[in-house]
């Protein structure tokens, strides 16, 4: 939907950029009737900065705003459970001193149901399939990520690693590039970067293109330098709310997006991936408290 993608965006947007966004997510319909001139007065900007907020969403123009907008409308009016998200929706992302409990739980929750929503939505089906293949056969998968990214890569690299790959998470930016220097073209790359931008994942994720792996990129900017050196680039989106802002806002699409990697990839190696499980099953239990461990 339109409107979750520019709630998606608007952090990233300058502060012009954001009275726009703001201003539509406050008034859909009010927003999707008039001109871009008439946006740009109401918003005390001007017809270029809307221009260039269309731009910023990557839509080609105002026009398409327009479209993009009544058909969110339509679909809206069209069906009960589309007006009830919209009602949910309307909830927003801020959370303030006198919400009570149940509002923050409802905050918090919606936040994260349309960021998983909307990036299971968008989720690029070729880019995740090639990514999954590719993953499927690589002798060796290096994965990086730094700070809550870093959290995200020793998870992809666990479950990876559990059914059989042999996945690494390196989350320090020497460390990473060492291994990066010794991948090959039959070797696999999965990136981490929620603003994609972060030095300590694109220095190691180029030198390993240089060496021939196959690069994959989980972002939430898919025109950010991250995404652009990657092979194949899956957009996350953020929840964000109060006091939860960057890859916090954005960890469970992510995680979402692992996921379905991971699912997939445990498909395609199905006779490797259940025999590793059947192999592992037992030592979660044996670790388990008051229960006699297996010799």
């Amino acid at each position: 939907m339109i409107t979750a993608l520019i709630r998606s965006e608007l952090p990233r947007m300058s502060d012009s950029l954001r009275k726009v966004g703001e201003a539509v997510l406050a008034d859909p319909a009010a927003a999707g009737q008039g001109s871009a001139a008439e946006l740009g007065r109401r918003t005390a900007t001007s017809q270029a900065t809307v221009t260039r907020f269309c731009r910023a969403l990557g839509l080609e123009s105002y026009q398409q705003l327009l479209i993009e907008l009544a058909q969110e409308q339509g679909r809206s009016q069209a069906a009960p459970e589309a007006r009830e998200s919209a009602r949910q929706a309307a909830l927003g992302p801020r959370i303030g001193p006198e919400d009570d409990l149940e509002q923050v739980i409802a905050v918090v929750a919606q936040a994260d149901l349309r960021a998983m929503r909307h990036t299971a939505d968008h989720l690029d089906r070729e880019g995740l399939e090639k990514a999954a293949q590719a993953l499927s056969r690589a002798r060796r998968i290096d994965v990086y990520g730094v700070g809550g990214s870093g959290m995200v890569a020793r998870e992809a690299q666990a479950r990876l690693f559990g059914i059989g790959c042999a996945a690494h998470a390196w989350t320090e930016v020497h460390s990473a590039e060492t291994s990066a220097a010794l991948l090959t073209p039959a070797d696999t790359v999965l990136a981490v970067s929620h603003s994609g931008l972060t030095r300590e994942v694109l220095e190691p994720l180029r030198l390993a293109a240089d060496r021939g792996a196959f690069t994959v990129a989980v972002t939430g900017d898919p025109r950010s330098p991250v995404a652009q050196a990657a092979d194949v680039a899956l957009t996350s989106f953020s929840g964000e709310t109060s006091f939860r802002r960057g890859n916090f806002g954005t960890r469970h699409s992510v995680l979402l997006i692992v996921d379905c990697l991971y699912a997939r990839v445990a498909q395609l190696t199905y006779e490797r991936a259940t025999a590793s499980m059947a192999l592992t099953a037992h030592i979660a239990d044996a670790h388990a408290a008051g229960r006699p461990r297996r010799r």
